[in-house]
């Protein structure tokens, strides 16, 4: 199994079930020496509705397997809906998205919303991040609106 998985599973069921953590430095090697930004993302097997999502953009955490607990625990808890439950654990399907560092473009039209995720930054100084390849975006227009 993908070890991304792996780990961000095996913290939501301990997360869940005893509201304890992995130790992060007892993850795979390849976890422990890489940084980078990623999102855990909860969906319900079921009905393939989204229980929650939550990322970094960049690195917060002194490695990738830190980055995926805190992020699998806070999508968990993501304010949009109400917080997971130990009930759920065998109805939900779990994802991770590994960010690459963020290049800045030239215009619109280098996107391509099933190849790259974009972030957008408001005046206002809202910062946005939609990920690539959702089944649902299929225009860089639809991508920057959302």
């Amino acid at each position: 199994m993908n070890p991304y998985i792996s780990l961000a599973q095996k913290t939501i069921r301990e997360y869940l079930s005893s509201n304890k953590l992995p130790d992060a430095n007892e993850t795979p090697e390849e976890l422990n020496n890489k940084r980078a930004g990623c999102f855990v993302s909860i969906h319900t097997k079921d009905a393939n509705e989204l229980r929650g999502c939550i990322g970094t953009i960049l690195p917060v955490c002194k490695n990738l397997a830190g980055e995926i607990i805190n992020n699998a625990v806070s999508a968990c808890n993501d304010p949009r809906f109400l917080p997971i439950s130990e009930d759920e654990l065998d109805n939900l399907d779990i994802s991770v998205d590994i960010l690459s560092d963020p290049e800045p473009i030239e215009s619109e039209k280098s996107l391509n919303p099933k190849k790259y995720g974009v972030i957008v930054k408001a005046h206002d100084g809202r910062t946005g991040l939609l990920l690539p390849d959702l089944e649902e975006v299929d225009t860089i227009e639809k991508q920057i609106s959302i």
